[in-house]
């Protein structure tokens, strides 16, 4: 049997029960391979269907939270296949009935950066970093933009879209990306902390006030959804985009 990817655990509180779904995908940086998304998209119907789930961490058994496609499986599966699984997954990030927190210690790119923004509460390290460097690819962060504008300032998103740069934890901060950072070693006392919050809350106004802080949110998924999927396909797929990348690699960034 294969190995699975991505685990699901269980803690009871005095408020009720905390899911922790943990990607551990080392070899690969948690890339988002087939068996892990299945996995992640797995755990999540089943926290979502567990009437006795209060809260959902989302974490990693490593330093790295994401890097992305699994680039050895590109030259194997559609490009569009890929970048439905980021809808997809940040689709039921969002529409999840449960407050869904994301503890970040270290870094997140890509794909990754677009689940890190469809969850609700997300506390990062300092330590951690993000970077969308699609821009000097020659292509975009079509599906990711789904959550990620909505969160970044205006004037925020044009510095990462444009620049491409490497920015931190506090940053991320500042931006609007991440709920808060915290310095490593106070990473798991913070997310503690705002687990427990979040389970006091009754499991109808958790639900109902989650769905009206997101109902827009889920609105722009499924309404672009689709036609970001075909914008990300045809960049890559594109010559500009080839070139780009092939110079890029060459620098050896």
């Amino acid at each position: 049997m294969t190995d699975e990817l991505v685990h699901l655990a269980h803690a009871d509180t005095a408020d009720g029960r905390v899911a922790t779904i943990t990607l551990d995908s080392p070899h690969n940086r948690n890339a988002l391979s087939r068996q892990l998304v299945t996995e992640l998209l797995g755990h999540l119907a089943a926290t979502a269907d567990d009437p006795e789930v209060k809260v959902v961490v989302l974490r990693t058994a490593h330093r790295v939270f994401c890097s992305g496609a699994d680039l050895s499986e590109a030259a194997t599966a559609p490009m569009e296949e890929g970048a439905r699984a980021v809808v997809e997954l940040q689709r039921r990030i969002v529409a999840h009935p449960k407050p869904v927190v994301v503890a970040l210690p270290g870094p997140v790119r890509a794909g990754g950066i677009g689940i890190v923004a469809a969850a609700d509460v997300v506390v990062a390290s300092t330590a951690a970093t993000f970077a969308l460097t699609e821009v000097k690819l020659g292509v975009t962060p079509a599906v990711i933009s789904l959550t990620v504008l909505p969160r970044l300032t205006s004037r925020a998103a044009s510095l990462v879209a444009l620049g491409g740069e490497v920015f931190d934890g506090a940053r991320a901060a500042a931006y609007g990306l991440v709920t808060t950072a915290v310095e490593p070693v106070e990473l798991d006392a913070e997310v503690d902390r705002v687990v427990a919050a979040l389970a006091s809350g009754a499991p109808q106004g958790l639900a109902e006030t989650k769905a009206l802080l997101n109902r827009d949110l889920l609105a722009r998924i499924d309404a672009d959804g689709e036609r970001l999927v075909e914008l990300s396909a045809r960049l890559f797929r594109s010559d500009a985009a080839r070139e780009a990348m092939t110079a890029f690699l060459s620098r050896g960034r």
